[in-house]
């Protein structure tokens, strides 16, 4: 029997499109629901308890409208708060999102590494805990910004990117103390994969930039084998379908774009 359920991936934004290109590139015949929460953006400047009563109710209604077989939480900041909630309410497998600081750990040579995610990610006691645990010989250096995730959002709107903004947020984690030394960079919000040409450009000498994209994309292969894909349309869903949601839907392939 054909088994239409989709993959629900959840953001706050575009973000988790950074995530949806690897997991297609593996599962090219998966649908996809893609579900931003435009109304409750942007979560980085929230506070952990708004972040958590919102995260797993959105995450419900979208489960008991879409059925899937599996849902994404593509965002850090969400991840960081919410997972473990989102998991004790959903009948369906969750993967979240975590900065990849263990395979940045890995590459680096210098052994300083820079965090770069929202206020709210860089604070969490899980980043402290997953630094204690696969870099525990580096100095791990951090910097929130909400402005990269205004630039990501605009980017994907159709809307010209400022070159000195980007080049002002990797400022605040560069120009810290020992920041000259970072040779790796955790792209710790899902929005900033989508400005990797621009943090490049920023970047004021050779530095590599690693996300969790193609880990959680073999997280699902991997989660998901053995199952059937039967064809079906890929839905866009806003909380909030406003003029700024209508410029990102136009540029992307999705279907249909829905309403929460």
């Amino acid at each position: 029997m054909s088994d239409t359920r989709p993959i629900l991936f959840f953001d706050s934004g575009v973000g988790g499109l950074s995530v949806v290109a690897p997991t297609r590139a593996l599962l090219p015949r998966a649908r996809i629901v893609y579900a931003a929460d435009s109304a409750g953006f942007p979560y980085g400047t929230r506070t952990e308890g708004e972040i958590a009563a919102r995260v797993p109710a959105l995450l419900g209604r979208l489960v008991e409208r879409y059925r899937p077989r599996l849902a994404v939480i593509a965002c850090n900041t969400a991840s960081t708060i919410a997972l473990p909630a989102v998991r004790a309410a959903l009948d369906v497998p969750v993967v979240g999102t975590v900065p990849a600081i263990k395979p940045a750990a890995a590459m680096s040579a210098t052994r300083v590494i820079g965090v770069l995610g929202t206020e709210a990610t860089v604070r969490q006691p899980y980043v402290d805990d997953l630094t204690a645990r696969f870099a525990g010989d580096c100095l791990v250096l951090r910097h929130g910004s909400a402005a990269l995730v205004e630039l990501a959002e605009a980017k994907l709107a159709g809307e010209a990117v400022d070159p000195d903004a980007v080049a002002n947020a990797l400022a605040g984690l560069l120009d810290q103390p020992g920041g000259e030394r970072i040779d790796v960079v955790v792209n710790a919000c899902t929005h900033f994969p989508l400005l990797a040409e621009e943090l490049a450009a920023a970047a004021p000498r050779g530095l590599r930039f690693v996300d969790g994209g193609p880990g959680i994309a073999r997280r699902i292969e991997s989660l998901t084998a053995g199952q059937d894909w039967a064809s079906g349309s890929d839905v866009l869903v806003f909380t909030r379908l406003g003029e700024h949601e209508r410029r990102v839907a136009a540029g992307l392939a999705f279907a249909r774009v829905e309403a929460l």
